[in-house]
């Protein structure tokens, strides 16, 4: 992570769940129409809340648990938005290639939010201890 975290923007799981947010619409736009209140819907719901939830827990990252919490939530909507990748893939709304290449940024989210969730309490006595 490297440096005093100073705000959500400063968690590089942050930014990555977000980017792919973006580019999980960007390439829902290509969707059809009568996907629009289903997988559409449901991709776009599940790549968001895999970002807010991280910001939303960083929010509440005096209360360890809560914080841990709302990892794991946005670990689950990582998770579940794989998924609706997969279906997109297998219902050749996204070539193969654009599949592999989220699926496995969404899988470096995934170890990130871990890595995070497992050294949040000695990453932040350490901030603290720093000041």
């Amino acid at each position: 992570m490297g440096g005093p975290i100073k705000s959500v923007n400063d968690l590089k799981v942050y930014r990555l769940a977000y980017q792919l947010a973006m580019e999980v619409f960007e390439i829902s736009k290509r969707f059809p129409r009568e996907e629009t209140y289903s997988l559409t819907d449901q991709i776009r719901r599940s790549s968001r809340s895999a970002a807010i939830n991280i910001r939303e827990g960083y929010a509440k990252r005096r209360y360890l648990q809560v914080f841990v919490r709302h990892l794991n939530d946005a670990l689950g909507s990582g998770e579940e938005t794989r998924g609706w990748l997969n279906f997109s893939m297998d219902c050749n709304y996204i070539s193969t290639e654009e599949f592999q290449r989220l699926d496995s940024r969404y899988q470096e989210a995934n170890a990130m939010l871990f890595s995070l969730m497992e050294n949040w309490e000695n990453r932040n006595q350490t901030v603290e201890a720093g000041k």
